[in-house]
């Protein structure tokens, strides 16, 4: 069986390969792009098959699909930081969107019964309300980020193409996820690389932060690469599926959480820079649909995935470019 990861070098990409090479008797392949970083998949190397691909670029997208010939498609490339998008909402949108569709169209052309995973997002739902929560997938879509109006775009273009010419897509509605390689630009990662720094004498005893009033449904990536395996396994061609764990975290629970892991007395300081222009309140995810569908349920608990993640951090930044393998 051959599978594809579009974005195997990021976070979840790079997880969902080391998940895939331990299951055996899968040849993992993998897209990237000229200015990729591979050090989140340097171990792996010599493991997987890598190809260069401008996913923006049919021509490079067809070549790619025509040669690798994959049985499953984890479609995971994108441009995924909320933030960016909204200093580069065009950038953001032809991005996600064209990359996806170009991907479908090679796959069609190609007459190809390829089982393809949509990573969509729960950034689709945006303006949610304290009593629609636990969000389900029959919740209305009200995007307030560019980076969302994208995931939603890709989300109803995996219905379309699958209505229109069945693809056998499965979308999934991922919950903010976690866990060790997470970049650094996102809240959980950034507060742990802080502290990590205050830890080694890098900076001064101060955490900047955005916003602490948010709550967010945190799941061990490690857990989402085995729930995108089982959405291809056992969902339901043309589903949407909540990937989430059920419990939502205050951004200012999380932070204490991080800092009751340091020994260290550590002020905290809000940075203007980091607030938004729009926040979502809380995501707080239903995932039992997929549960029933799939005997997915997450495994690893909260605790274990912020100490995971801060002795990345420390790890890493002792010896930059050789973080421990997760």
């Amino acid at each position: 069986m051959k599978a594809l990861i579009t974005g195997i070098t990021g976070f979840v990409g790079s997880h969902l390969a080391e998940y895939l090479l331990a299951k055996g008797q899968i040849e993992v392949h993998g897209s990237y792009r000229l200015r990729s970083r591979m050090n989140h998949i340097q171990h792996l190397q010599s493991s997987i098959h890598l190809t260069e691909c401008e996913l923006k670029d049919p021509h490079s997208v067809s070549q790619m699909i025509q040669s690798v010939q994959p049985d499953l498609i984890f479609h995971l490339a994108a441009q995924s930081f909320v933030p960016t998008s909204w200093n580069s909402p065009t950038e953001t949108l032809v991005n996600n969107i064209a990359g996806q569709v170009n991907l479908f169209e090679a796959v069609r052309k190609q007459g190809l019964s390829s089982k393809i995973l949509i990573a969509c997002s729960s950034e689709e739902y945006g303006l949610v309300h304290p009593e629609e929560t636990p969000i389900k997938e029959t919740n209305p879509l009200r995007p307030l980020s560019p980076y969302a109006v994208s995931k939603v775009a890709q989300d109803y273009l995996g219905y379309q193409y699958h209505e229109s010419y069945g693809l056998h897509v499965i979308r999934t509605r991922t919950f903010n996820h976690t866990g060790p390689r997470r970049g650094e630009n996102f809240v959980t990662s950034n507060f742990a690389k802080q502290i990590a720094e205050i830890e080694l004498g890098l900076r001064p005893p101060v955490i900047h932060v955005g916003n602490l009033e948010a709550k967010r449904d945190f799941t061990d990536v490690r857990d989402v690469v085995r729930a995108y395996w089982l959405a291809l396994e056992k969902g339901e061609p043309g589903e949407t599926y909540n990937i989430a764990s059920g419990t939502a975290y205050k951004i200012s629970d999380m932070l204490q959480l991080l800092l009751s892991l340091s020994g260290h007395s550590i002020k905290i300081e809000t940075d203007p820079a980091r607030l938004r222009p729009s926040d979502v309140e809380i995501l707080l995810g239903d995932a039992g649909k997929f549960s029933t569908q799939t005997g997915w349920r997450p495994e690893i608990p909260f605790e274990t995935t912020m100490k995971d993640l801060l002795n990345y951090w420390r790890a890493e930044l002792r010896t930059p470019g050789e973080a421990p393998q997760a």
